[in-house]
């Protein structure tokens, strides 16, 4: 349950002002359909999440637990870092509309999402958790809490939510998975 729970809320919290938010963004604007565009981002996160919860998982089975937790200790503060750095969003992500509504959005936001600080993220809690569904399945949920709205409720959220102030929340959090990981936090599941 820990697995899911915080992956969930890391990635929910780091999703927000990220570029596939922008693009949820776009997307609502542009079509106007939301029921195709939320299946879109489902399925794309989903196989995108479940492939970078797939290499975190055959990573643990390469490396000891102890370098493990020094590889993941380090790489949480990474992301913490690399969190804070706002993203730059590519139009051409959105300018697939000739292959229809759904279509569009799963390739758009697979591409989008690939080397995403979501996806290195469900890469170190899939490593970290040992709980490719777990965290696959957190991961996921966590993307469609911060999207979803998006793409619902659109240019009313963008106004009122901070992305900054989200981000400095979520850096804390992968601090503190961190240096938790780096002082044996975990080390009783095999970590």
């Amino acid at each position: 349950m820990e697995a899911f729970l915080i992956s969930t809320g890391i990635v929910a919290l780091a999703e927000i002002g990220d570029k596939t938010q922008l693009l949820a963004f776009i997307l609502a604007a542009k079509f106007k359909k939301p029921v195709p565009i939320i299946l879109g981002i489902l399925a794309a996160t989903l196989v995108n999440h479940g492939f970078a919860g797939a290499i975190g998982a055959w990573v643990t089975s390469l490396v000891s637990p102890e370098t493990m937790r020094w590889i993941l200790g380090g790489s949480f503060i990474a992301m913490a870092i690399w969190i804070l750095v706002p993203d730059k969003f590519d139009e051409d992500d959105a300018k697939l509309a000739r292959y229809g509504v759904f279509v569009t959005t799963l390739i758009a936001f697979f591409l989008a999402e690939m080397g995403d600080k979501t996806q290195i993220a469900t890469v170190g809690l899939a490593a970290k958790y040992n709980n490719l569904i777990a965290v696959v399945a957190g991961t996921t949920i966590g993307m469609m809490i911060a999207n979803v709205p998006a793409v619902i409720f659109g240019d009313k959220i963008a106004n009122s939510i901070k992305p900054a102030i989200v981000h400095r929340i979520a850096a804390v959090i992968f601090i503190v998975l961190g240096v938790a990981t780096l002082l044996g936090a975990g080390s009783g599941f095999g970590l």
